[in-house]
Parts: C-alpha cells; sequence; structure tokens
C-alpha cells in the first residue's frame, strides 16, 4: 500500500524553528556543563571545632632565682693639694654715691652753629649794597634808585654800542645781563645772553669793571645779592 502524501504540505515550513530550537538546548547543556563544579568532602569547612583534636598544652615552669646584686664601685681617690703661694684678692669699690656727696659734673658747651643764608635777589634784600657815591642817602629804598642809576650810567659810557653795526645787526637790540654782588662787595658769577656772542662777551666785559661796593646784609649778616640788568641800544640803518 502506498503512502499518501498530501501535495499541500510543506515539510521545509518549520525546518528553522526546529534548528534554533536545537542550538538553544546544545548551548544550554554546554553551558551548564562547564559551570558544573565538584568539591572534595574532606576539604569542605563545616565551621565545627573537633575537640578531640586539641592536645593538651604544656606550660613551662619557671623559678625565679635570687641573684646578687652587682658590687658598688670603688670609691674615687681624692688628693688634696695644698696651695704653695698665697693669692692676694682684689677688693672691689662700690660705685654707689651717697646722698650727701656731691658730684660735679661738667657743663657742656654746645658751638654755636651759624646759620647759613642763600644769595637774596636785589629787589628783596633788607639792606642794599652801597655803590660809591650812594653812602649819604638815608634809607633802603633811595639806596635802591641811586644804585641802579650809577650802574645804568657806567653802562652806558663802556659798552660798544658800535659793536651791533658791525655784526651786521639791525633795529633794537637787547642783551640781559645777571651777576652776583658777594659777601665782600665784589662782582662774581656774570652771565649774559644777547643776539650774538660778541654781544655777550662785551656785556661782560663792562660789568667785570664795576667798582666794588659795600656788601647788601640779610638779618645782619653780608650776604651774596643777585642783580639783573638789561642793556637796550638801537642801531641807526
Amino acid at each position: 500500500m502506498e503512502p499518501k502524501k498530501n501535495p499541500k504540505a510543506d515539510l521545509t515550513r518549520r525546518s528553522v524553528f526546529f534548528l534554533q530550537l536545537g542550538l538553544i538546548l546544545v548551548l544550554l547543556i554546554t553551558w551548564r556543563a562547564i559551570e558544573w563544579k565538584t568539591y572534595d568532602r574532606d576539604d569542605i569547612d563545616t565551621g565545627q571545632l573537633n575537640m578531640d583534636d586539641l592536645d593538651d598544652e604544656e606550660i613551662p615552669i619557671t623559678e625565679m632565682q635570687n641573684t646578687p646584686p652587682p658590687p658598688p664601685p670603688a670609691p674615687e681617690i681624692i688628693e688634696v693639694v695644698e696651695d704653695e703661694e698665697e693669692v692676694e684678692e682684689d677688693e672691689i669699690e662700690s660705685t654707689e654715691t651717697n646722698m650727701d656727696e656731691i658730684v660735679e659734673v661738667e657743663e657742656v658747651v654746645e658751638a654755636p652753629t651759624e646759620e647759613e643764608v642763600e644769595d637774596v635777589p636785589f629787589a628783596v634784600i633788607e639792606d642794599v649794597p652801597i655803590f660809591p657815591g650812594c653812602e649819604n642817602l638815608n634809607n633802603n629804598e633811595e639806596r635802591k634808585q641811586c644804585m641802579s642809576q650809577k650802574i645804568s650810567q657806567f653802562v652806558n659810557r663802556n659798552f660798544d654800542t658800535d659793536l651791533g653795526a658791525e655784526l651786521g645787526l639791525s633795529g633794537v637790540n637787547r642783551v640781559i645781563v645777571q651777576f652776583k654782588i658777594d659777601e665782600k662787595g665784589n662782582i662774581t658769577n656774570v652771565q649774559s645772553r644777547a643776539p650774538h656772542p660778541r654781544l655777550e662777551r662785551e656785556a661782560a666785559r663792562v660789568i667785570n669793571k664795576l667798582p666794588s661796593m659795600q656788601p647788601g646784609k640779610q638779618r645782619g649778616k653780608a650776604v651774596g645779592v643777585m642783580y639783573s640788568l638789561p642793556i637796550v641800544f638801537q642801531i641807526q640803518d
């Protein structure tokens, strides 16, 4: 008798499902086989103590021996040496003073220091320098005017105004001169400023020819006095 086959039956329809199921079962069995562990019963520690395994511990008996202490060290022999020479002791005198004792104190006298006074401008000097010929004037203001007038007259007489024409200058020319009348009344520190160096030298030459004066005073002491003088001249074309 021949088996009948259903023409509509598809045997390969579930083959993939059974294959996957088989693989899963094989992997599961393999994993459990790897994780499986076996132990020796003798190695298992149950946490119980067997009292028969403990032997009686023998405690040693010690005896205290009476050891005599060590003998004390021998005492050192100290020799007493007598001094052959007698030493004289120095007497220390007391430095304390008695209340009734009079102590003389030398008086220290400081040398007086002189106050240095700087140079004073002519406009504010207390006692103006006295130019020769101005001695008989009564007050300081009159002596100032007399001195300024005498210096201007002296410069006008001695200054070479023709020098400007020789240098090719024209019109009004101005030379500024500054000098000091020192503590002895002499002319020092002459400085000049002009359009040409030759005019500066000419102004210094004339100022240095001024006569000696009585020095100016500040607070009753002779001091240097600064004086400024403008020299103005005109060159005729």
